[in-house]
């Protein structure tokens, strides 16, 4: 069991504290934005060597660097929208009675650079990788890009709990762009190609129980499979149940208590908290 229960633990703990080290750097005075944002990009320049590192290396250890990093390089994408750094164009919401495809497309454009930051940073992981035998910092890239753009187009149609706590205030302009509902076509259906990724994911890591490199490696990714369908299904699970699943992040709110914070662009709708996972 071990060589399944450490992988899985490994990637418990990064998601964990990845989630809550970006909660509370953005929870902190703007004035240290500056700060935030030049460690995560020094720590993103030490993924991407790391990635280039393993990228030949089908040892458990490669595995769990490249992991590693691909969490790491989503993390820098996730911290630079969440500070405001690398959004997009709009920076308001949509005025009243605004829908269907152009209110689409103006949500579009409130994340557009970031966007495509996604894609850029998406073609130099796989460019780091594709002619190497490594592709665990591949797949876990791919994994949290999948269930991230998931979530975003969940929480845009409609699910019934959206955490406004958790969105800070120089981003309050993407209330617009929520919408509370019970539930939404589209959500059945990504949770359902979810979770048969996640099944087909496992799959593969008890296929490979004589192999260490691909066992960790497809644990690794499953564990985090895993936790962003869990994470999309407390988008509509009762709010007594998701309370106690919010209890996990609930304390990282600390960190907005005193400081500067720039003052709410707009009011609208309620908000989606930020992730190093699937959420939005």
């Amino acid at each position: 069991m071990a060589q399944f229960g450490l992988p899985a633990l490994h990637g418990l703990l990064i998601w964990w504290f990845g989630t809550v080290l970006i909660l509370f750097l953005d929870g902190l005075p703007r004035a240290t934005f500056r700060w935030s944002m030049a460690g995560a990009t020094v720590l993103l320049a030490g993924a991407v060597y790391g990635l280039i590192v393993s990228a030949a290396d089908t040892g458990v250890a490669g595995a769990y660097i490249a992991f590693t990093c691909g969490v790491a390089i989503w993390g820098w994408l996730e911290i630079s929208f969440y500070m405001g750094y690398v959004t997009g164009p709009r920076t308001r919401h949509c005025e009243h009675g605004c829908g269907g495809w152009r209110h689409f497309g103006h949500a579009i454009q409130a994340s557009l650079y970031h966007e495509i930051a996604v894609l850029a940073l998406a073609a130099l992981v796989l460019s780091l990788t594709w002619n190497s035998p490594n592709h665990v910092g591949t797949w876990t890239f791919t994994v949290l890009w999948w269930m991230h753009q998931s979530a975003r187009l969940n929480v845009f149609l409609g699910v019934s709990n959206l955490n406004a706590d958790f969105l800070p205030d120089h981003l309050t302009h993407l209330r617009g762009f929520f919408r509370s509902a019970p539930m939404n076509l589209l959500f059945p259906f990504s949770v359902t190609l979810s979770t048969i990724g996640a099944v087909l994911l496992g799959q593969q890591a008890l296929a490979h129980t004589a192999d260490g490199f691909h066992t960790v490696g497809y644990t690794l990714v499953t564990t985090m499979m895993v936790l962003a369908i869990l994470e999309h299904w407390f988008l509509i699970l009762p709010l007594s149940v998701t309370r106690i699943w919010n209890g996990l992040w609930q304390w990282t709110l600390f960190s907005r208590g005193a400081g500067d914070k720039t003052p709410a662009i707009d009011q609208g709708p309620l908000p989606r908290r930020a992730t190093i996972g699937g959420r939005p």
